[in-house]
């Protein structure tokens, strides 16, 4: 076989895998990223193939929706019409039987490692995850081993020098593996087309087998996807993940070699079966249609919410106009802050504020990237300047001196001297941390400040296009905030995970500070002016953190400010606004979380280091509105919507680039994050982090479930059920815009990408008029009108926009 062919394969193999990004920024990743292309059915034809791996709940809960009302006879029908495929049920009443009997996804064809566990009785595959996990540990450490394995070389280089010293496999019955692996090609690609040769592969079989190999590592393959992720974003590439490859094909091969003479009738069904064309049965299309008309069940029930009549607003200046991310912790919240007083207005955007930032917080060395991982940063900020420099350096010197004690207690060697001699000293400590008694509360980095080469043009140019993109350019309050969000949480690996999606998984304050001290400049102002935007001399930009744990919100940057002395009275009226609206919030997120018995019991939960279930996080995400607010105002959609201010008319005048900017980032965003709790909710084994009792941080970028074997990617267990239920619904975003038709299908014709999630069913897309769902996105650039919510009788067309 040509190694063309044998490259191709891996690539494509590699594709399919989604990226992991580590602890310490881990951010919502679509697990279902490399199957973008196919349908649900489709890929649930893939991914059973592969690995077994579901990608619809069982039927008995689309069953029990049936049954309750909640799914009914019309949305059957819709759901059944909109099937593309040939294989589908003949009738609603044949789709509501096969909904009646529940199906086991197919087991996929066996690897080599498999049939030799059946021929053996040794778990070969136990064994593998168990080997390859203790070196990838080491190999991919970003801190916690004490020695961790060699970065100067490539994983496959590293990999044979760690094997051919590991004797475990030769115990357990691999004998010569430690020989077979230092007499291993020196290039992976070699390695591969030895294997592929010895095990007799087909071309046609290459993918699905390749993609199995990698289903198998776990997230190790994700990690690795995630390094190559990164190296193309920066203009690079990464080899890990072919190397990866090649490290698992050589234990395929070790193991044929081995077991040839049990294994080789079922090795030769197994080649068959990864050859076999990959199409969709007729249960994968059942399973599609099931989700589809769960979604539209949803989408009737979000058609009615908007349709109730909206809440009257003060008309004049605003009060008070807040800016949030548009994260569904963010809705709550402000619609509780606008019920406070008529005259608040709250907008709705991304939470890095258009600001792409690589940041230095103060004593730290890490460059953080404040933005969207789908994005390069723009321009480069810190916590340090003239006045605080030698603070800040020794304040470096302290930090690397607490990582060298942390990790001096981690260390084989050390950890039990230290327990021993240091343990009574930190007594206290644990009893405070177990009854939530002991809660440091850290200030605030000192300001930040862009880098020096950001001229004077630039940063009016960068004003100029946020306040665009927010359809902020005039109506000005006197005090406008722009709150970023965070969580504060203890004892929670997976805590960057609560933070904002938008700045990467690290928290929104950095971003939210930046922009107010940028407009708040007054030779920006001036700039601005000259652009057509005038901010009133008494207008104040005031940064702010809303901590979606406590629904508190901490303002910055007002100490010594004489702008802030000049609002005194606003700020201490916007404060006492804040504080009810938090109280507000809080009741209402207590309801929800197991346990909590009101609004005081919130602050308790984030606090204490045993709680699985701090927040939801954004658990029961559904739909993404991009319109104005006045379209939502007033109406409870249940922290289950991302809200972004869109003004059409006015983005119009300039071509549809804000437009074109939330269909081709937030909404991608946003989808991510939905299809991650989706993935995590359905295939929890394949997409989900376990269960967090059980977890072990390994290597400062990932967790194992017990002593070792596999990372894990994707949500905790805990984040998406509350031991009775689903907390979240899996169901795929719908995406409401209200903008012309023909200007969102003239942007997917120019980004297939995005268009392929909308052609695929992946989000679902509903033109909005007059903040009513009007207009249904078909697939292929094609609308259909939808029926209105409020009595009136319209006729279904289609068009093609």
């Amino acid at each position: 076989m040509d190694g063309l062919t044998l490259i191709e394969a891996a690539e494509a193999a590699g594709r399919q895998i989604p990226p992991l990004w580590p602890l310490a920024s881990s951010v919502a990743v679509n697990p279902f990223l490399g199957q973008a292309g196919l349908s649900l059915a489709e890929t649930g034809a893939r991914l059973g193939r592969a690995g077994g791996i579901p990608v619809t709940l069982p039927r008995t809960w689309f069953a029990d929706k049936i049954a309750a009302g909640e799914i009914t006879a019309e949305d059957l029908a819709a759901a059944l019409a909109a099937c593309r495929h040939a294989d589908r049920p003949r009738s609603v009443e044949d789709l509501r039987a096969r909904a009646g009997r529940n199906r086991e996804v197919p087991a996929p064809p066996p690897t080599v490692a498999d049939l030799a566990a059946q021929a053996s009785g040794t778990d070969w595959p136990g064994l593998l995850e168990n080997r390859f996990g203790a070196w990838a540990a080491g190999y991919l450490d970003e801190g916690q081993a004490l020695w961790a394995a060699a970065r100067d070389k490539s994983a496959w280089r590293t990999y044979r020098n760690h094997a051919s010293h590991d004797l475990v496999p030769e115990i357990m019955g691999l004998t010569g593996f430690a020989v077979f692996v230092n007499d291993a090609p020196e290039r992976p690609r070699d390695a591969i087309a030895r294997a592929v040769d010895r095990l007799e592969m087909d071309a046609g079989a290459l993918g699905t087998y390749f993609h199995r190999l990698l289903l198998s590592l776990g997230g190790w393959s994700q990690l690795a996807r995630y390094r190559l992720w990164q190296a193309e974003l920066d203009g690079g590439t990464d080899r890990t993940l072919f190397d990866f490859l090649a490290i698992r094909l050589l234990w395929e091969e070790a193991l044929y070699a081995r077991y040839e003479d049990e294994i080789a009738p079922d090795w030769a069904e197994a080649r068959a079966a990864y050859a076999a064309p990959v199409t969709p049965d007729a249960e994968d299309v059942v399973d599609e249609i099931l989700q589809e008309a769960a979604e539209r069940a949803a989408q009737r029930t979000l058609a009615a919410t908007l349709a109730a009549p909206a809440r009257d607003r003060a008309d004049g200046r605003p009060a008070l106009q807040a800016a949030f991310c548009i994260d569904v912790r963010s809705e709550a919240f402000r619609r509780a802050l606008e019920s406070v007083d008529p005259g608040i207005r709250t907008i709705g955007f991304a939470g890095f504020f258009g600001i792409s930032a690589e940041h230095r917080r103060f004593a730290s060395d890490v460059e953080e990237r404040h933005l969207p991982v789908l994005l390069t940063p723009g321009v480069t900020s810190s916590a340090t300047g003239p006045d605080n420099e030698a603070a800040d350096r020794a304040a470096r010197i302290a930090a690397r001196v607490k990582r060298a004690w942390g990790r001096f207690k981690l260390a084989a060697v050390a950890s039990f001297a230290f327990v021993e001699a240091m343990g009574p000293v930190y007594a206290g400590r644990l009893v405070g941390d177990t009854f939530g008694l002991r809660h440091r509360k850290k200030g605030p980095d000192p300001a930040p400040r862009f880098a020096p080469e950001l001229t004077v043009e630039d940063r009016v140019a960068m004003a100029e296009t946020v306040l665009k993109a927010m359809s902020l350019t005039r109506g000005f309050a006197r005090l406008v905030l722009l709150l970023g969000h965070g969580a504060r949480v203890v004892n929670n690996p997976h805590a960057s995970g609560l933070q904002c999606g938008a700045c990467g998984g690290y928290a929104g304050d950095v971003n939210a500070r930046l922009l107010a001290g940028l407009l708040n400049e007054q030779v920006v102002r001036d700039g601005l002016r000259e652009r057509g935007i005038s901010i009133p001399d008494d207008t104040l930009f005031v940064a702010g953190l809303h901590d979606t744990t406590t629904d508190a919100v901490t303002l910055f940057d007002l100490e010594g400010s004489v702008a802030a002395d000049l609002h005194g009275d606003d700020l201490n009226r916007v404060r006492g606004w804040l504080s009810r609206a938090g109280l507000l919030t809080r009741s209402e997120r207590a309801l929800r979380l197991p346990g909590a018995h009101g609004p005081a019991d919130i602050f308790g939960r984030a606090r204490d280091w045993s709680e699985v279930r701090p927040e939801w996080g954004l658990a029961g995400c559904r739909a993404f509105i991009a319109a104005p607010r006045g379209r939502t105002v007033g109406r409870d959609l249940t922290g289950s919507v991302f809200l972004h201010d869109y003004d059409w008319k006015q983005d119009a005048e300039t071509g549809f680039g804000v437009l074109e900017l939330i269909l081709t980032a937030p909404v991608v965003v946003a989808s991510w994050i939905s299809l991650q709790y989706y993935g995590s909710a359905v295939a929890p084994e394949a997409f989900g982090a376990g269960n967090k009792l059980l977890h072990n941080v390994v290597g400062g970028i990932g967790v194992v479930e017990g002593n070792g074997g596999a990372l894990r990617g994707g949500l905790p267990w805990q984040s998406v059920h509350d031991g009775e239920r689903f907390v979240h619904e899996p169901l795929r975003l719908t995406v409401c815009i209200e903008a012309p038709r023909e200007a969102m299908s003239d942007i997917l014709e120019r980004h297939e990408s995005v268009r392929a999630l909308f052609d695929n069913r992946w989000l679902h897309l509903f033109a909005l008029e007059e903040g009513q769902p009007a207009w249904r996105y078909e697939g292929d650039l094609a609308w259909t009108r939808e029926p209105r919510h409020d009595g009136e009788a319209v006729t279904t067309a289609s068009a093609v926009a």
